[in-house]
């Protein structure tokens, strides 16, 4: 009886939380990096005290949103990595599904990326946006790490290919990062003509190397 009730209620929690944090989304499509815990309070009808209780603070609340999109993106992109098609294609499609998720969702992706531009040094501590500049680099890091291994286990780096694998895992994420955020601000050319681009510059050592033997193919 004792563990039935204590499952009910995580359960309960559980399904509070994911309210709380669609709530979050609705208010970070709108204010982008100027969203505040106030404004998220009121779009989940609480108070902020009760947010604080489920989140802990602005932090634990933008790491919570930030796993939310970053499981999703590299859903996406495993998806992309793992499509029937031959190994350039799967490579353009994994940069375009990148690109389209930040095209799609810009003021989450400002969120996520670029501290908030609303932040005042007058503005009530309640009332800041979230400062989220400072945590981009760790979720670059873990998509950097997750193609890493990707690429470890799909292809045949030769001797060292743990690192190498790392190197260019990382490499590629700062890379699509740095290209889209630029062309997501500038527009300067079509999302297909960047993604040609981006394959080209990556298609040299990618192209020559084989599949690992036993591996999934790349």
């Amino acid at each position: 009886m004792e563990t039935t009730q204590r499952t009910e209620q995580q359960t309960s929690a559980e399904r509070r939380r994911r309210e709380l944090l669609e709530a979050a989304d609705r208010v970070v499509l709108r204010d982008g990096p100027g969203a505040s815990m106030n404004a998220i309070a009121a779009e989940a009808g609480i108070t902020k005290p009760i947010l604080y209780r489920h989140f802990g603070d602005k932090g634990g609340l933008y790491a919570a949103l930030a796993k939310r999109h970053t499981d999703a993106l590299l859903a996406s992109l495993r998806a992309a990595l793992d499509a029937p098609a031959e190994r350039r294609e799967r490579v353009e499609a994994t940069l375009d599904t990148y690109l389209a998720a930040i095209e799609a969702r810009p003021q989450v992706y400002r969120f996520l990326m670029h501290p908030s531009e609303s932040v005042s040094e007058s503005a009530a501590p309640g009332e800041q946006g979230f400062y989220v500049g400072k945590h981009s680099a760790p979720l670059l890091r873990r998509m950097g790490e997750e193609l890493a291994e990707v690429i470890e286990e799909r292809v045949d780096l030769g001797p060292g290919s743990q690192q190498l694998a790392r190197v260019w895992g990382h490499g590629i994420v700062g890379m699509m990062h740095a290209a889209g955020d630029w062309w997501l601000g500038e527009r300067p050319c079509s999302r297909s003509e960047l993604v040609r681009s981006l394959a080209d510059l990556l298609w040299g050592r990618l192209a020559a190397a084989g599949d690992k033997t036993g591996g999934p193919g790349f």
